[in-house]
C-alpha cells in the first residue's frame, strides 16, 4: 500500500481533501512559490526543431595604416555557431474513477489535483531557468547559472558580468539582472510546435495496478517543452556570494551599490538606469529588450526595507496595475522563490 500511495490518490487521500464530509475543501497551497520570472520571460520559436542556433560576432576585420606605393591586406570578421537546446518536462496524473467520483464532485476534485502538477511544474522550470545544466542532466536545459559560474574571467568570458558580494560560506544567494529580448536573453520552445505549459483532459482509460489488473482512472496529461537562449552573454549579469545570514550590520553585502555596477556592465539599460550607452545604432538598442532584477524574498525584503528609507533616492515602492512593486532607477525587482539561499562560494 505504501508504495501505491504514493503514486495514486488513496481514500485517505480523498478523505482529506473534503470539508463536511461532501465538498471539496480549498487547499492551502503551502508549497507555492513566487516566481516572476516566469511572468516576465519572453518565448520566441526556436529556428531547429530541439532548440535554437545562434551566430554571434566573435572578432572584428582589422585594417592597416598604408604608405604610399604599398599595398594592404584584406581583412575578415570572425563568427561562431552557438546552439541552445530544449528540455521536455511531462507528466501524467492518474486518479482512480470511483475515487473521484464520489459525492459527485469529480470536475473539482480532479481540479484540486490539476493545480498542484501545474504549481510544481512551474517551479521545475523556474528552477531549471536558473541552476540548470544539460551537462550534468541531459534530459534538462542549462539555465544563468552554469554559464554565470566563475569571477574568473581566465575561465570564462562571462565572468566580467559576475560580481562578488563577498560572502564565503555556503549561505549564499545571487541578485540577477537579465535583459529580456529577442537579440539577448529569451526562452525557447521547438520549431513548430506550441508554446508554454499544455494540459490535456484525456478522459477515462484502463489502468494497471502493481499485480498487473485493471482498474479504470481520469488522466491527465502535462506537457512542457522549454529551453533558454542566451543570445548575447553581456545582457545578464549576476550578483553572487550574497551571504544571507549578513545581510545587516558592518559586514553586510551593499546591495545597491552592486547593483549599479552590474547595471553598468550591460551595453545599454534604461536611460533613467545608466549614463552609458551601447555603440549600437538606435535601432539596435531599441530591440534589446526589457531589464528586470531578480532574486528571493529575503533580499527582496532587505531591498524593501531600504527602499523606505527617506534617504534612499535609488529604491522606490510604486504602485503598478493594482500592486505595489519595488523599482530601482524605474526597472522592476522581481520575486524569484527558486533562487537558493544555500549556493556554494562562486569563484
Amino acid at each position: 500500500m505504501a508504495t501505491i500511495g504514493s503514486l495514486a490518490l488513496t481514500y485517505a487521500d480523498w478523505a482529506k481533501r473534503l470539508e463536511d464530509g461532501y465538498r471539496v475543501a480549498n487547499i492551502i497551497e503551502l508549497l507555492s512559490q513566487t516566481n516572476e520570472i516566469l511572468d516576465d520571460i519572453l518565448v520566441v520559436e526556436g529556428n531547429l526543431p530541439t532548440g535554437h542556433k545562434t551566430t554571434v560576432r566573435t572578432g572584428l576585420p582589422q585594417a592597416t595604416w598604408r604608405l604610399l606605393n604599398a599595398g594592404v591586406p584584406t581583412g575578415k570578421s570572425t563568427t561562431a555557431q552557438i546552439v541552445d537546446t530544449v528540455g521536455n518536462l511531462e507528466t501524467y496524473a492518474d486518479i482512480d474513477k470511483d475515487i473521484a467520483d464520489l459525492n459527485g464532485n469529480t470536475a473539482d476534485f480532479r481540479l484540486s489535483e490539476v493545480r498542484a502538477f501545474l504549481e510544481g511544474m512551474s517551479q521545475q522550470v523556474a528552477a531549471t531557468l536558473i541552476y540548470g545544466n544539460q551537462y550534468v542532466n541531459p534530459e534538462r536545459f542549462t539555465g544563468l547559472a552554469p554559464r554565470y559560474s566563475t569571477v574568473n574571467a581566465a575561465n570564462s568570458q562571462t565572468a566580467a558580468n559576475v560580481l562578488d558580494a563577498g560572502g564565503t560560506a555556503s549561505t549564499n544567494t545571487s541578485l540577477w539582472i537579465a535583459t529580456w529580448g529577442a537579440d539577448t536573453l529569451h526562452a525557447i520552445f521547438p520549431k513548430g510546435k506550441i508554446t508554454g505549459l499544455q494540459h490535456r483532459d484525456m478522459g477515462e482509460w484502463p489502468n494497471l495496478d502493481a499485480a498487473g489488473n485493471k482498474y479504470q482512472v481520469y488522466r491527465d496529461h502535462f506537457k512542457w517543452e522549454i529551453g533558454l537562449c542566451l543570445r548575447d552573454w553581456r545582457y545578464a549579469v549576476r550578483v553572487a556570494n550574497i551571504d544571507v545570514t549578513q545581510l545587516t550590520g558592518v559586514s553586510a553585502a551593499n546591495l545597491i551599490n552592486l547593483i549599479v555596477r552590474g547595471l553598468y556592465r550591460l551595453p545599454t539599460a534604461p536611460s533613467m538606469a545608466t549614463a552609458i550607452q551601447t555603440s549600437d545604432s538606435p535601432q539596435v538598442r531599441a530591440n534589446m529588450g526589457r531589464v528586470s532584477i531578480y532574486c528571493n524574498r529575503i533580499v527582496r525584503t532587505y531591498l524593501d526595507l531600504q527602499a523606505m528609507n527617506k534617504t534612499n533616492v535609488l529604491l522606490r515602492l510604486e504602485e503598478f496595475d493594482g500592486k505595489v512593486i519595488t523599482t530601482f532607477r524605474g526597472i522592476a525587482v522581481r520575486t524569484c522563490d527558486a533562487v537558493l539561499n544555500n549556493e556554494a562560494r562562486v569563484v
